[in-house]
């Protein structure tokens, strides 16, 4: 069955979350790796540039996945955030001993029918049509004088305040933040107004 092609990016909870959509959506799906959003100000600044072109939220139905879907709200565009509900399903993972503090299944345990129910309204249906995007790659940082230059540091903070992106991001962070908020001509076009080194 054919992955349901979605332009927006995915935010879930963990790695095994991730693992289960990207057997059935085509998408950027990014994990806030449990609590560790809450700390983490790469990411929730990476979440603050996406959500202004909309992201969706699948995080468990319980407590946890709670406050984790509340904090991203709360650091977010209210109005580009989609949110979807796994219901209440009694059980546990086949990869834990034991079940979830709250006795249910997360995103993981879901079954990957219902999953696809859920996503089917956001699918994309030029997106399959596209021609794959250009990335930007370590070899443009390097080139752009991202990376491996004297002053590179600086520049990319200059780019960092450019994108609205926290300061002193290491390149592999920024590179990936990059690639989800533009295309390679945007990218072109933001170095081309960053002052001479």
């Amino acid at each position: 069955m054919d992955k349901i092609p979605i332009s927006m990016p995915v935010v879930v909870e963990g790695k095994y979350d991730r693992i289960k959509l990207s057997s059935i959506i085509d998408a950027t799906i990014l994990t806030t790796d449990g609590f560790a959003v809450f700390n983490n100000r790469e990411k929730r600044a990476l979440l603050r540039a996406l959500s202004k072109n909309g992201i969706i939220i699948l995080t468990d139905s319980d407590g946890a996945g709670g406050l984790i879907r509340s904090h991203i709200q709360s650091i977010t565009e209210p109005d580009k955030i989609y949110n979807l509900y796994i219901p209440q399903i009694a059980g546990k993972e086949k990869r834990k001993k034991a079940p979830s503090k709250a006795g249910t299944l997360g995103v993981e345990g879901m079954d990957a029918a219902l999953l696809r129910e859920m996503f089917e309204k956001f699918a994309d249906r030029h997106a399959a049509l596209e021609k794959p995007r250009d990335p930007i790659t370590k070899a443009d940082f390097f080139v752009d004088g991202l990376t491996g230059r004297e002053g590179s540091t600086a520049r990319r903070n200059q780019l960092c305040m450019q994108l609205s992106l926290p300061q002193d991001m290491t390149p592999t962070a920024l590179l990936a933040a990059v690639n989800l908020l533009m295309s390679r001509e945007e990218y072109q076009a933001a170095v081309a107004r960053l002052p001479e080194g």
